[in-house]
């Protein structure tokens, strides 16, 4: 007969807790760059087709009537050789411009279908033939220029701040701050901008003043021009 041994008791143990593994600070570091990179390009998008407030600025019919004598004056003057200045005032400026620049209609409603990002040169091309409203800010001796054109369907606006002068028979922007839409532009992007578009073949031709135009700027929150 075997040999009966005594039954030990078995001891379970429990098992160790299941820990999911940790994810990486390099992982985390990637996912919040990458969701920092989406929240920033929305962000950025709504700036751009966000319209800025157009400046407080008056045109009337008897401010364009004024420009226009004033414009005629000078006209008069250069003609018999005699030398002569024109200032227009903010109004009278606005006034003129609105009468003789043919601005594209508003349209009723944007396309939905619309290019997105940065604006190529085509697209600036093409903002520069679309524009819808122009107004005409002066004080001191800058100029505030808010344009408003259609860009693939898209309204948008850009502002301008700097200051105008002449310089060998051609005009000449120096540039202190802009805005495409609310989104600031950087002012090294502003300024390699500006020079590229006044330096360019095809419109270095179109800022060339007329030759009896010695001198232009703003002064005192006019326009002056100085005729020979």
């Amino acid at each position: 007969m075997a040999e009966q041994f005594p039954k030990l008791p078995v001891i379970l143990e429990p098992l160790p807790p299941i820990v999911e593994p940790k994810v990486g600070v390099l992982r985390w570091v990637f996912r919040l760059l990458r969701w920092s990179t989406y929240l920033a390009t929305v962000v950025t998008l709504i700036l751009l087709l966000h319209k800025t407030a157009p400046p407080a600025v008056v045109s009337t019919p008897e401010a364009a009537a004024s420009a226009e004598q004033k414009v005629s004056q000078v006209e008069q003057s250069v003609s018999q050789g005699q030398p002569a200045t024109l200032r227009l005032d903010e109004s009278e400026l606005n006034s003129y411009l609105n009468s003789h620049l043919d601005l594209l209609p508003p349209s009723p409603a944007p396309k939905q279908d619309g290019g997105e990002g940065v604006p190529s040169a085509a697209d600036v091309e093409e903002a520069r033939s679309s524009v819808k409203d122009l107004k005409v800010q002066m004080e001191g001796d800058q100029v505030h220029a808010y344009l408003v054109f259609d860009l693939h369907g898209k309204e948008m606006s850009l502002d301008l701040v700097g200051r105008l002068g002449a310089a060998d028979g051609y005009l000449k922007f120096e540039p202190v701050s802009g805005h495409i839409g609310s989104l600031p532009i950087p002012q090294s992007a502003l300024v390699s901008a500006v020079r590229q578009l006044m330096e360019s073949p095809v419109n270095r031709e179109k800022l060339r003043l007329p030759s009896d135009v010695s001198d232009l700027h703003i002064e005192n929150g006019e326009l002056v021009t100085t005729y020979r």
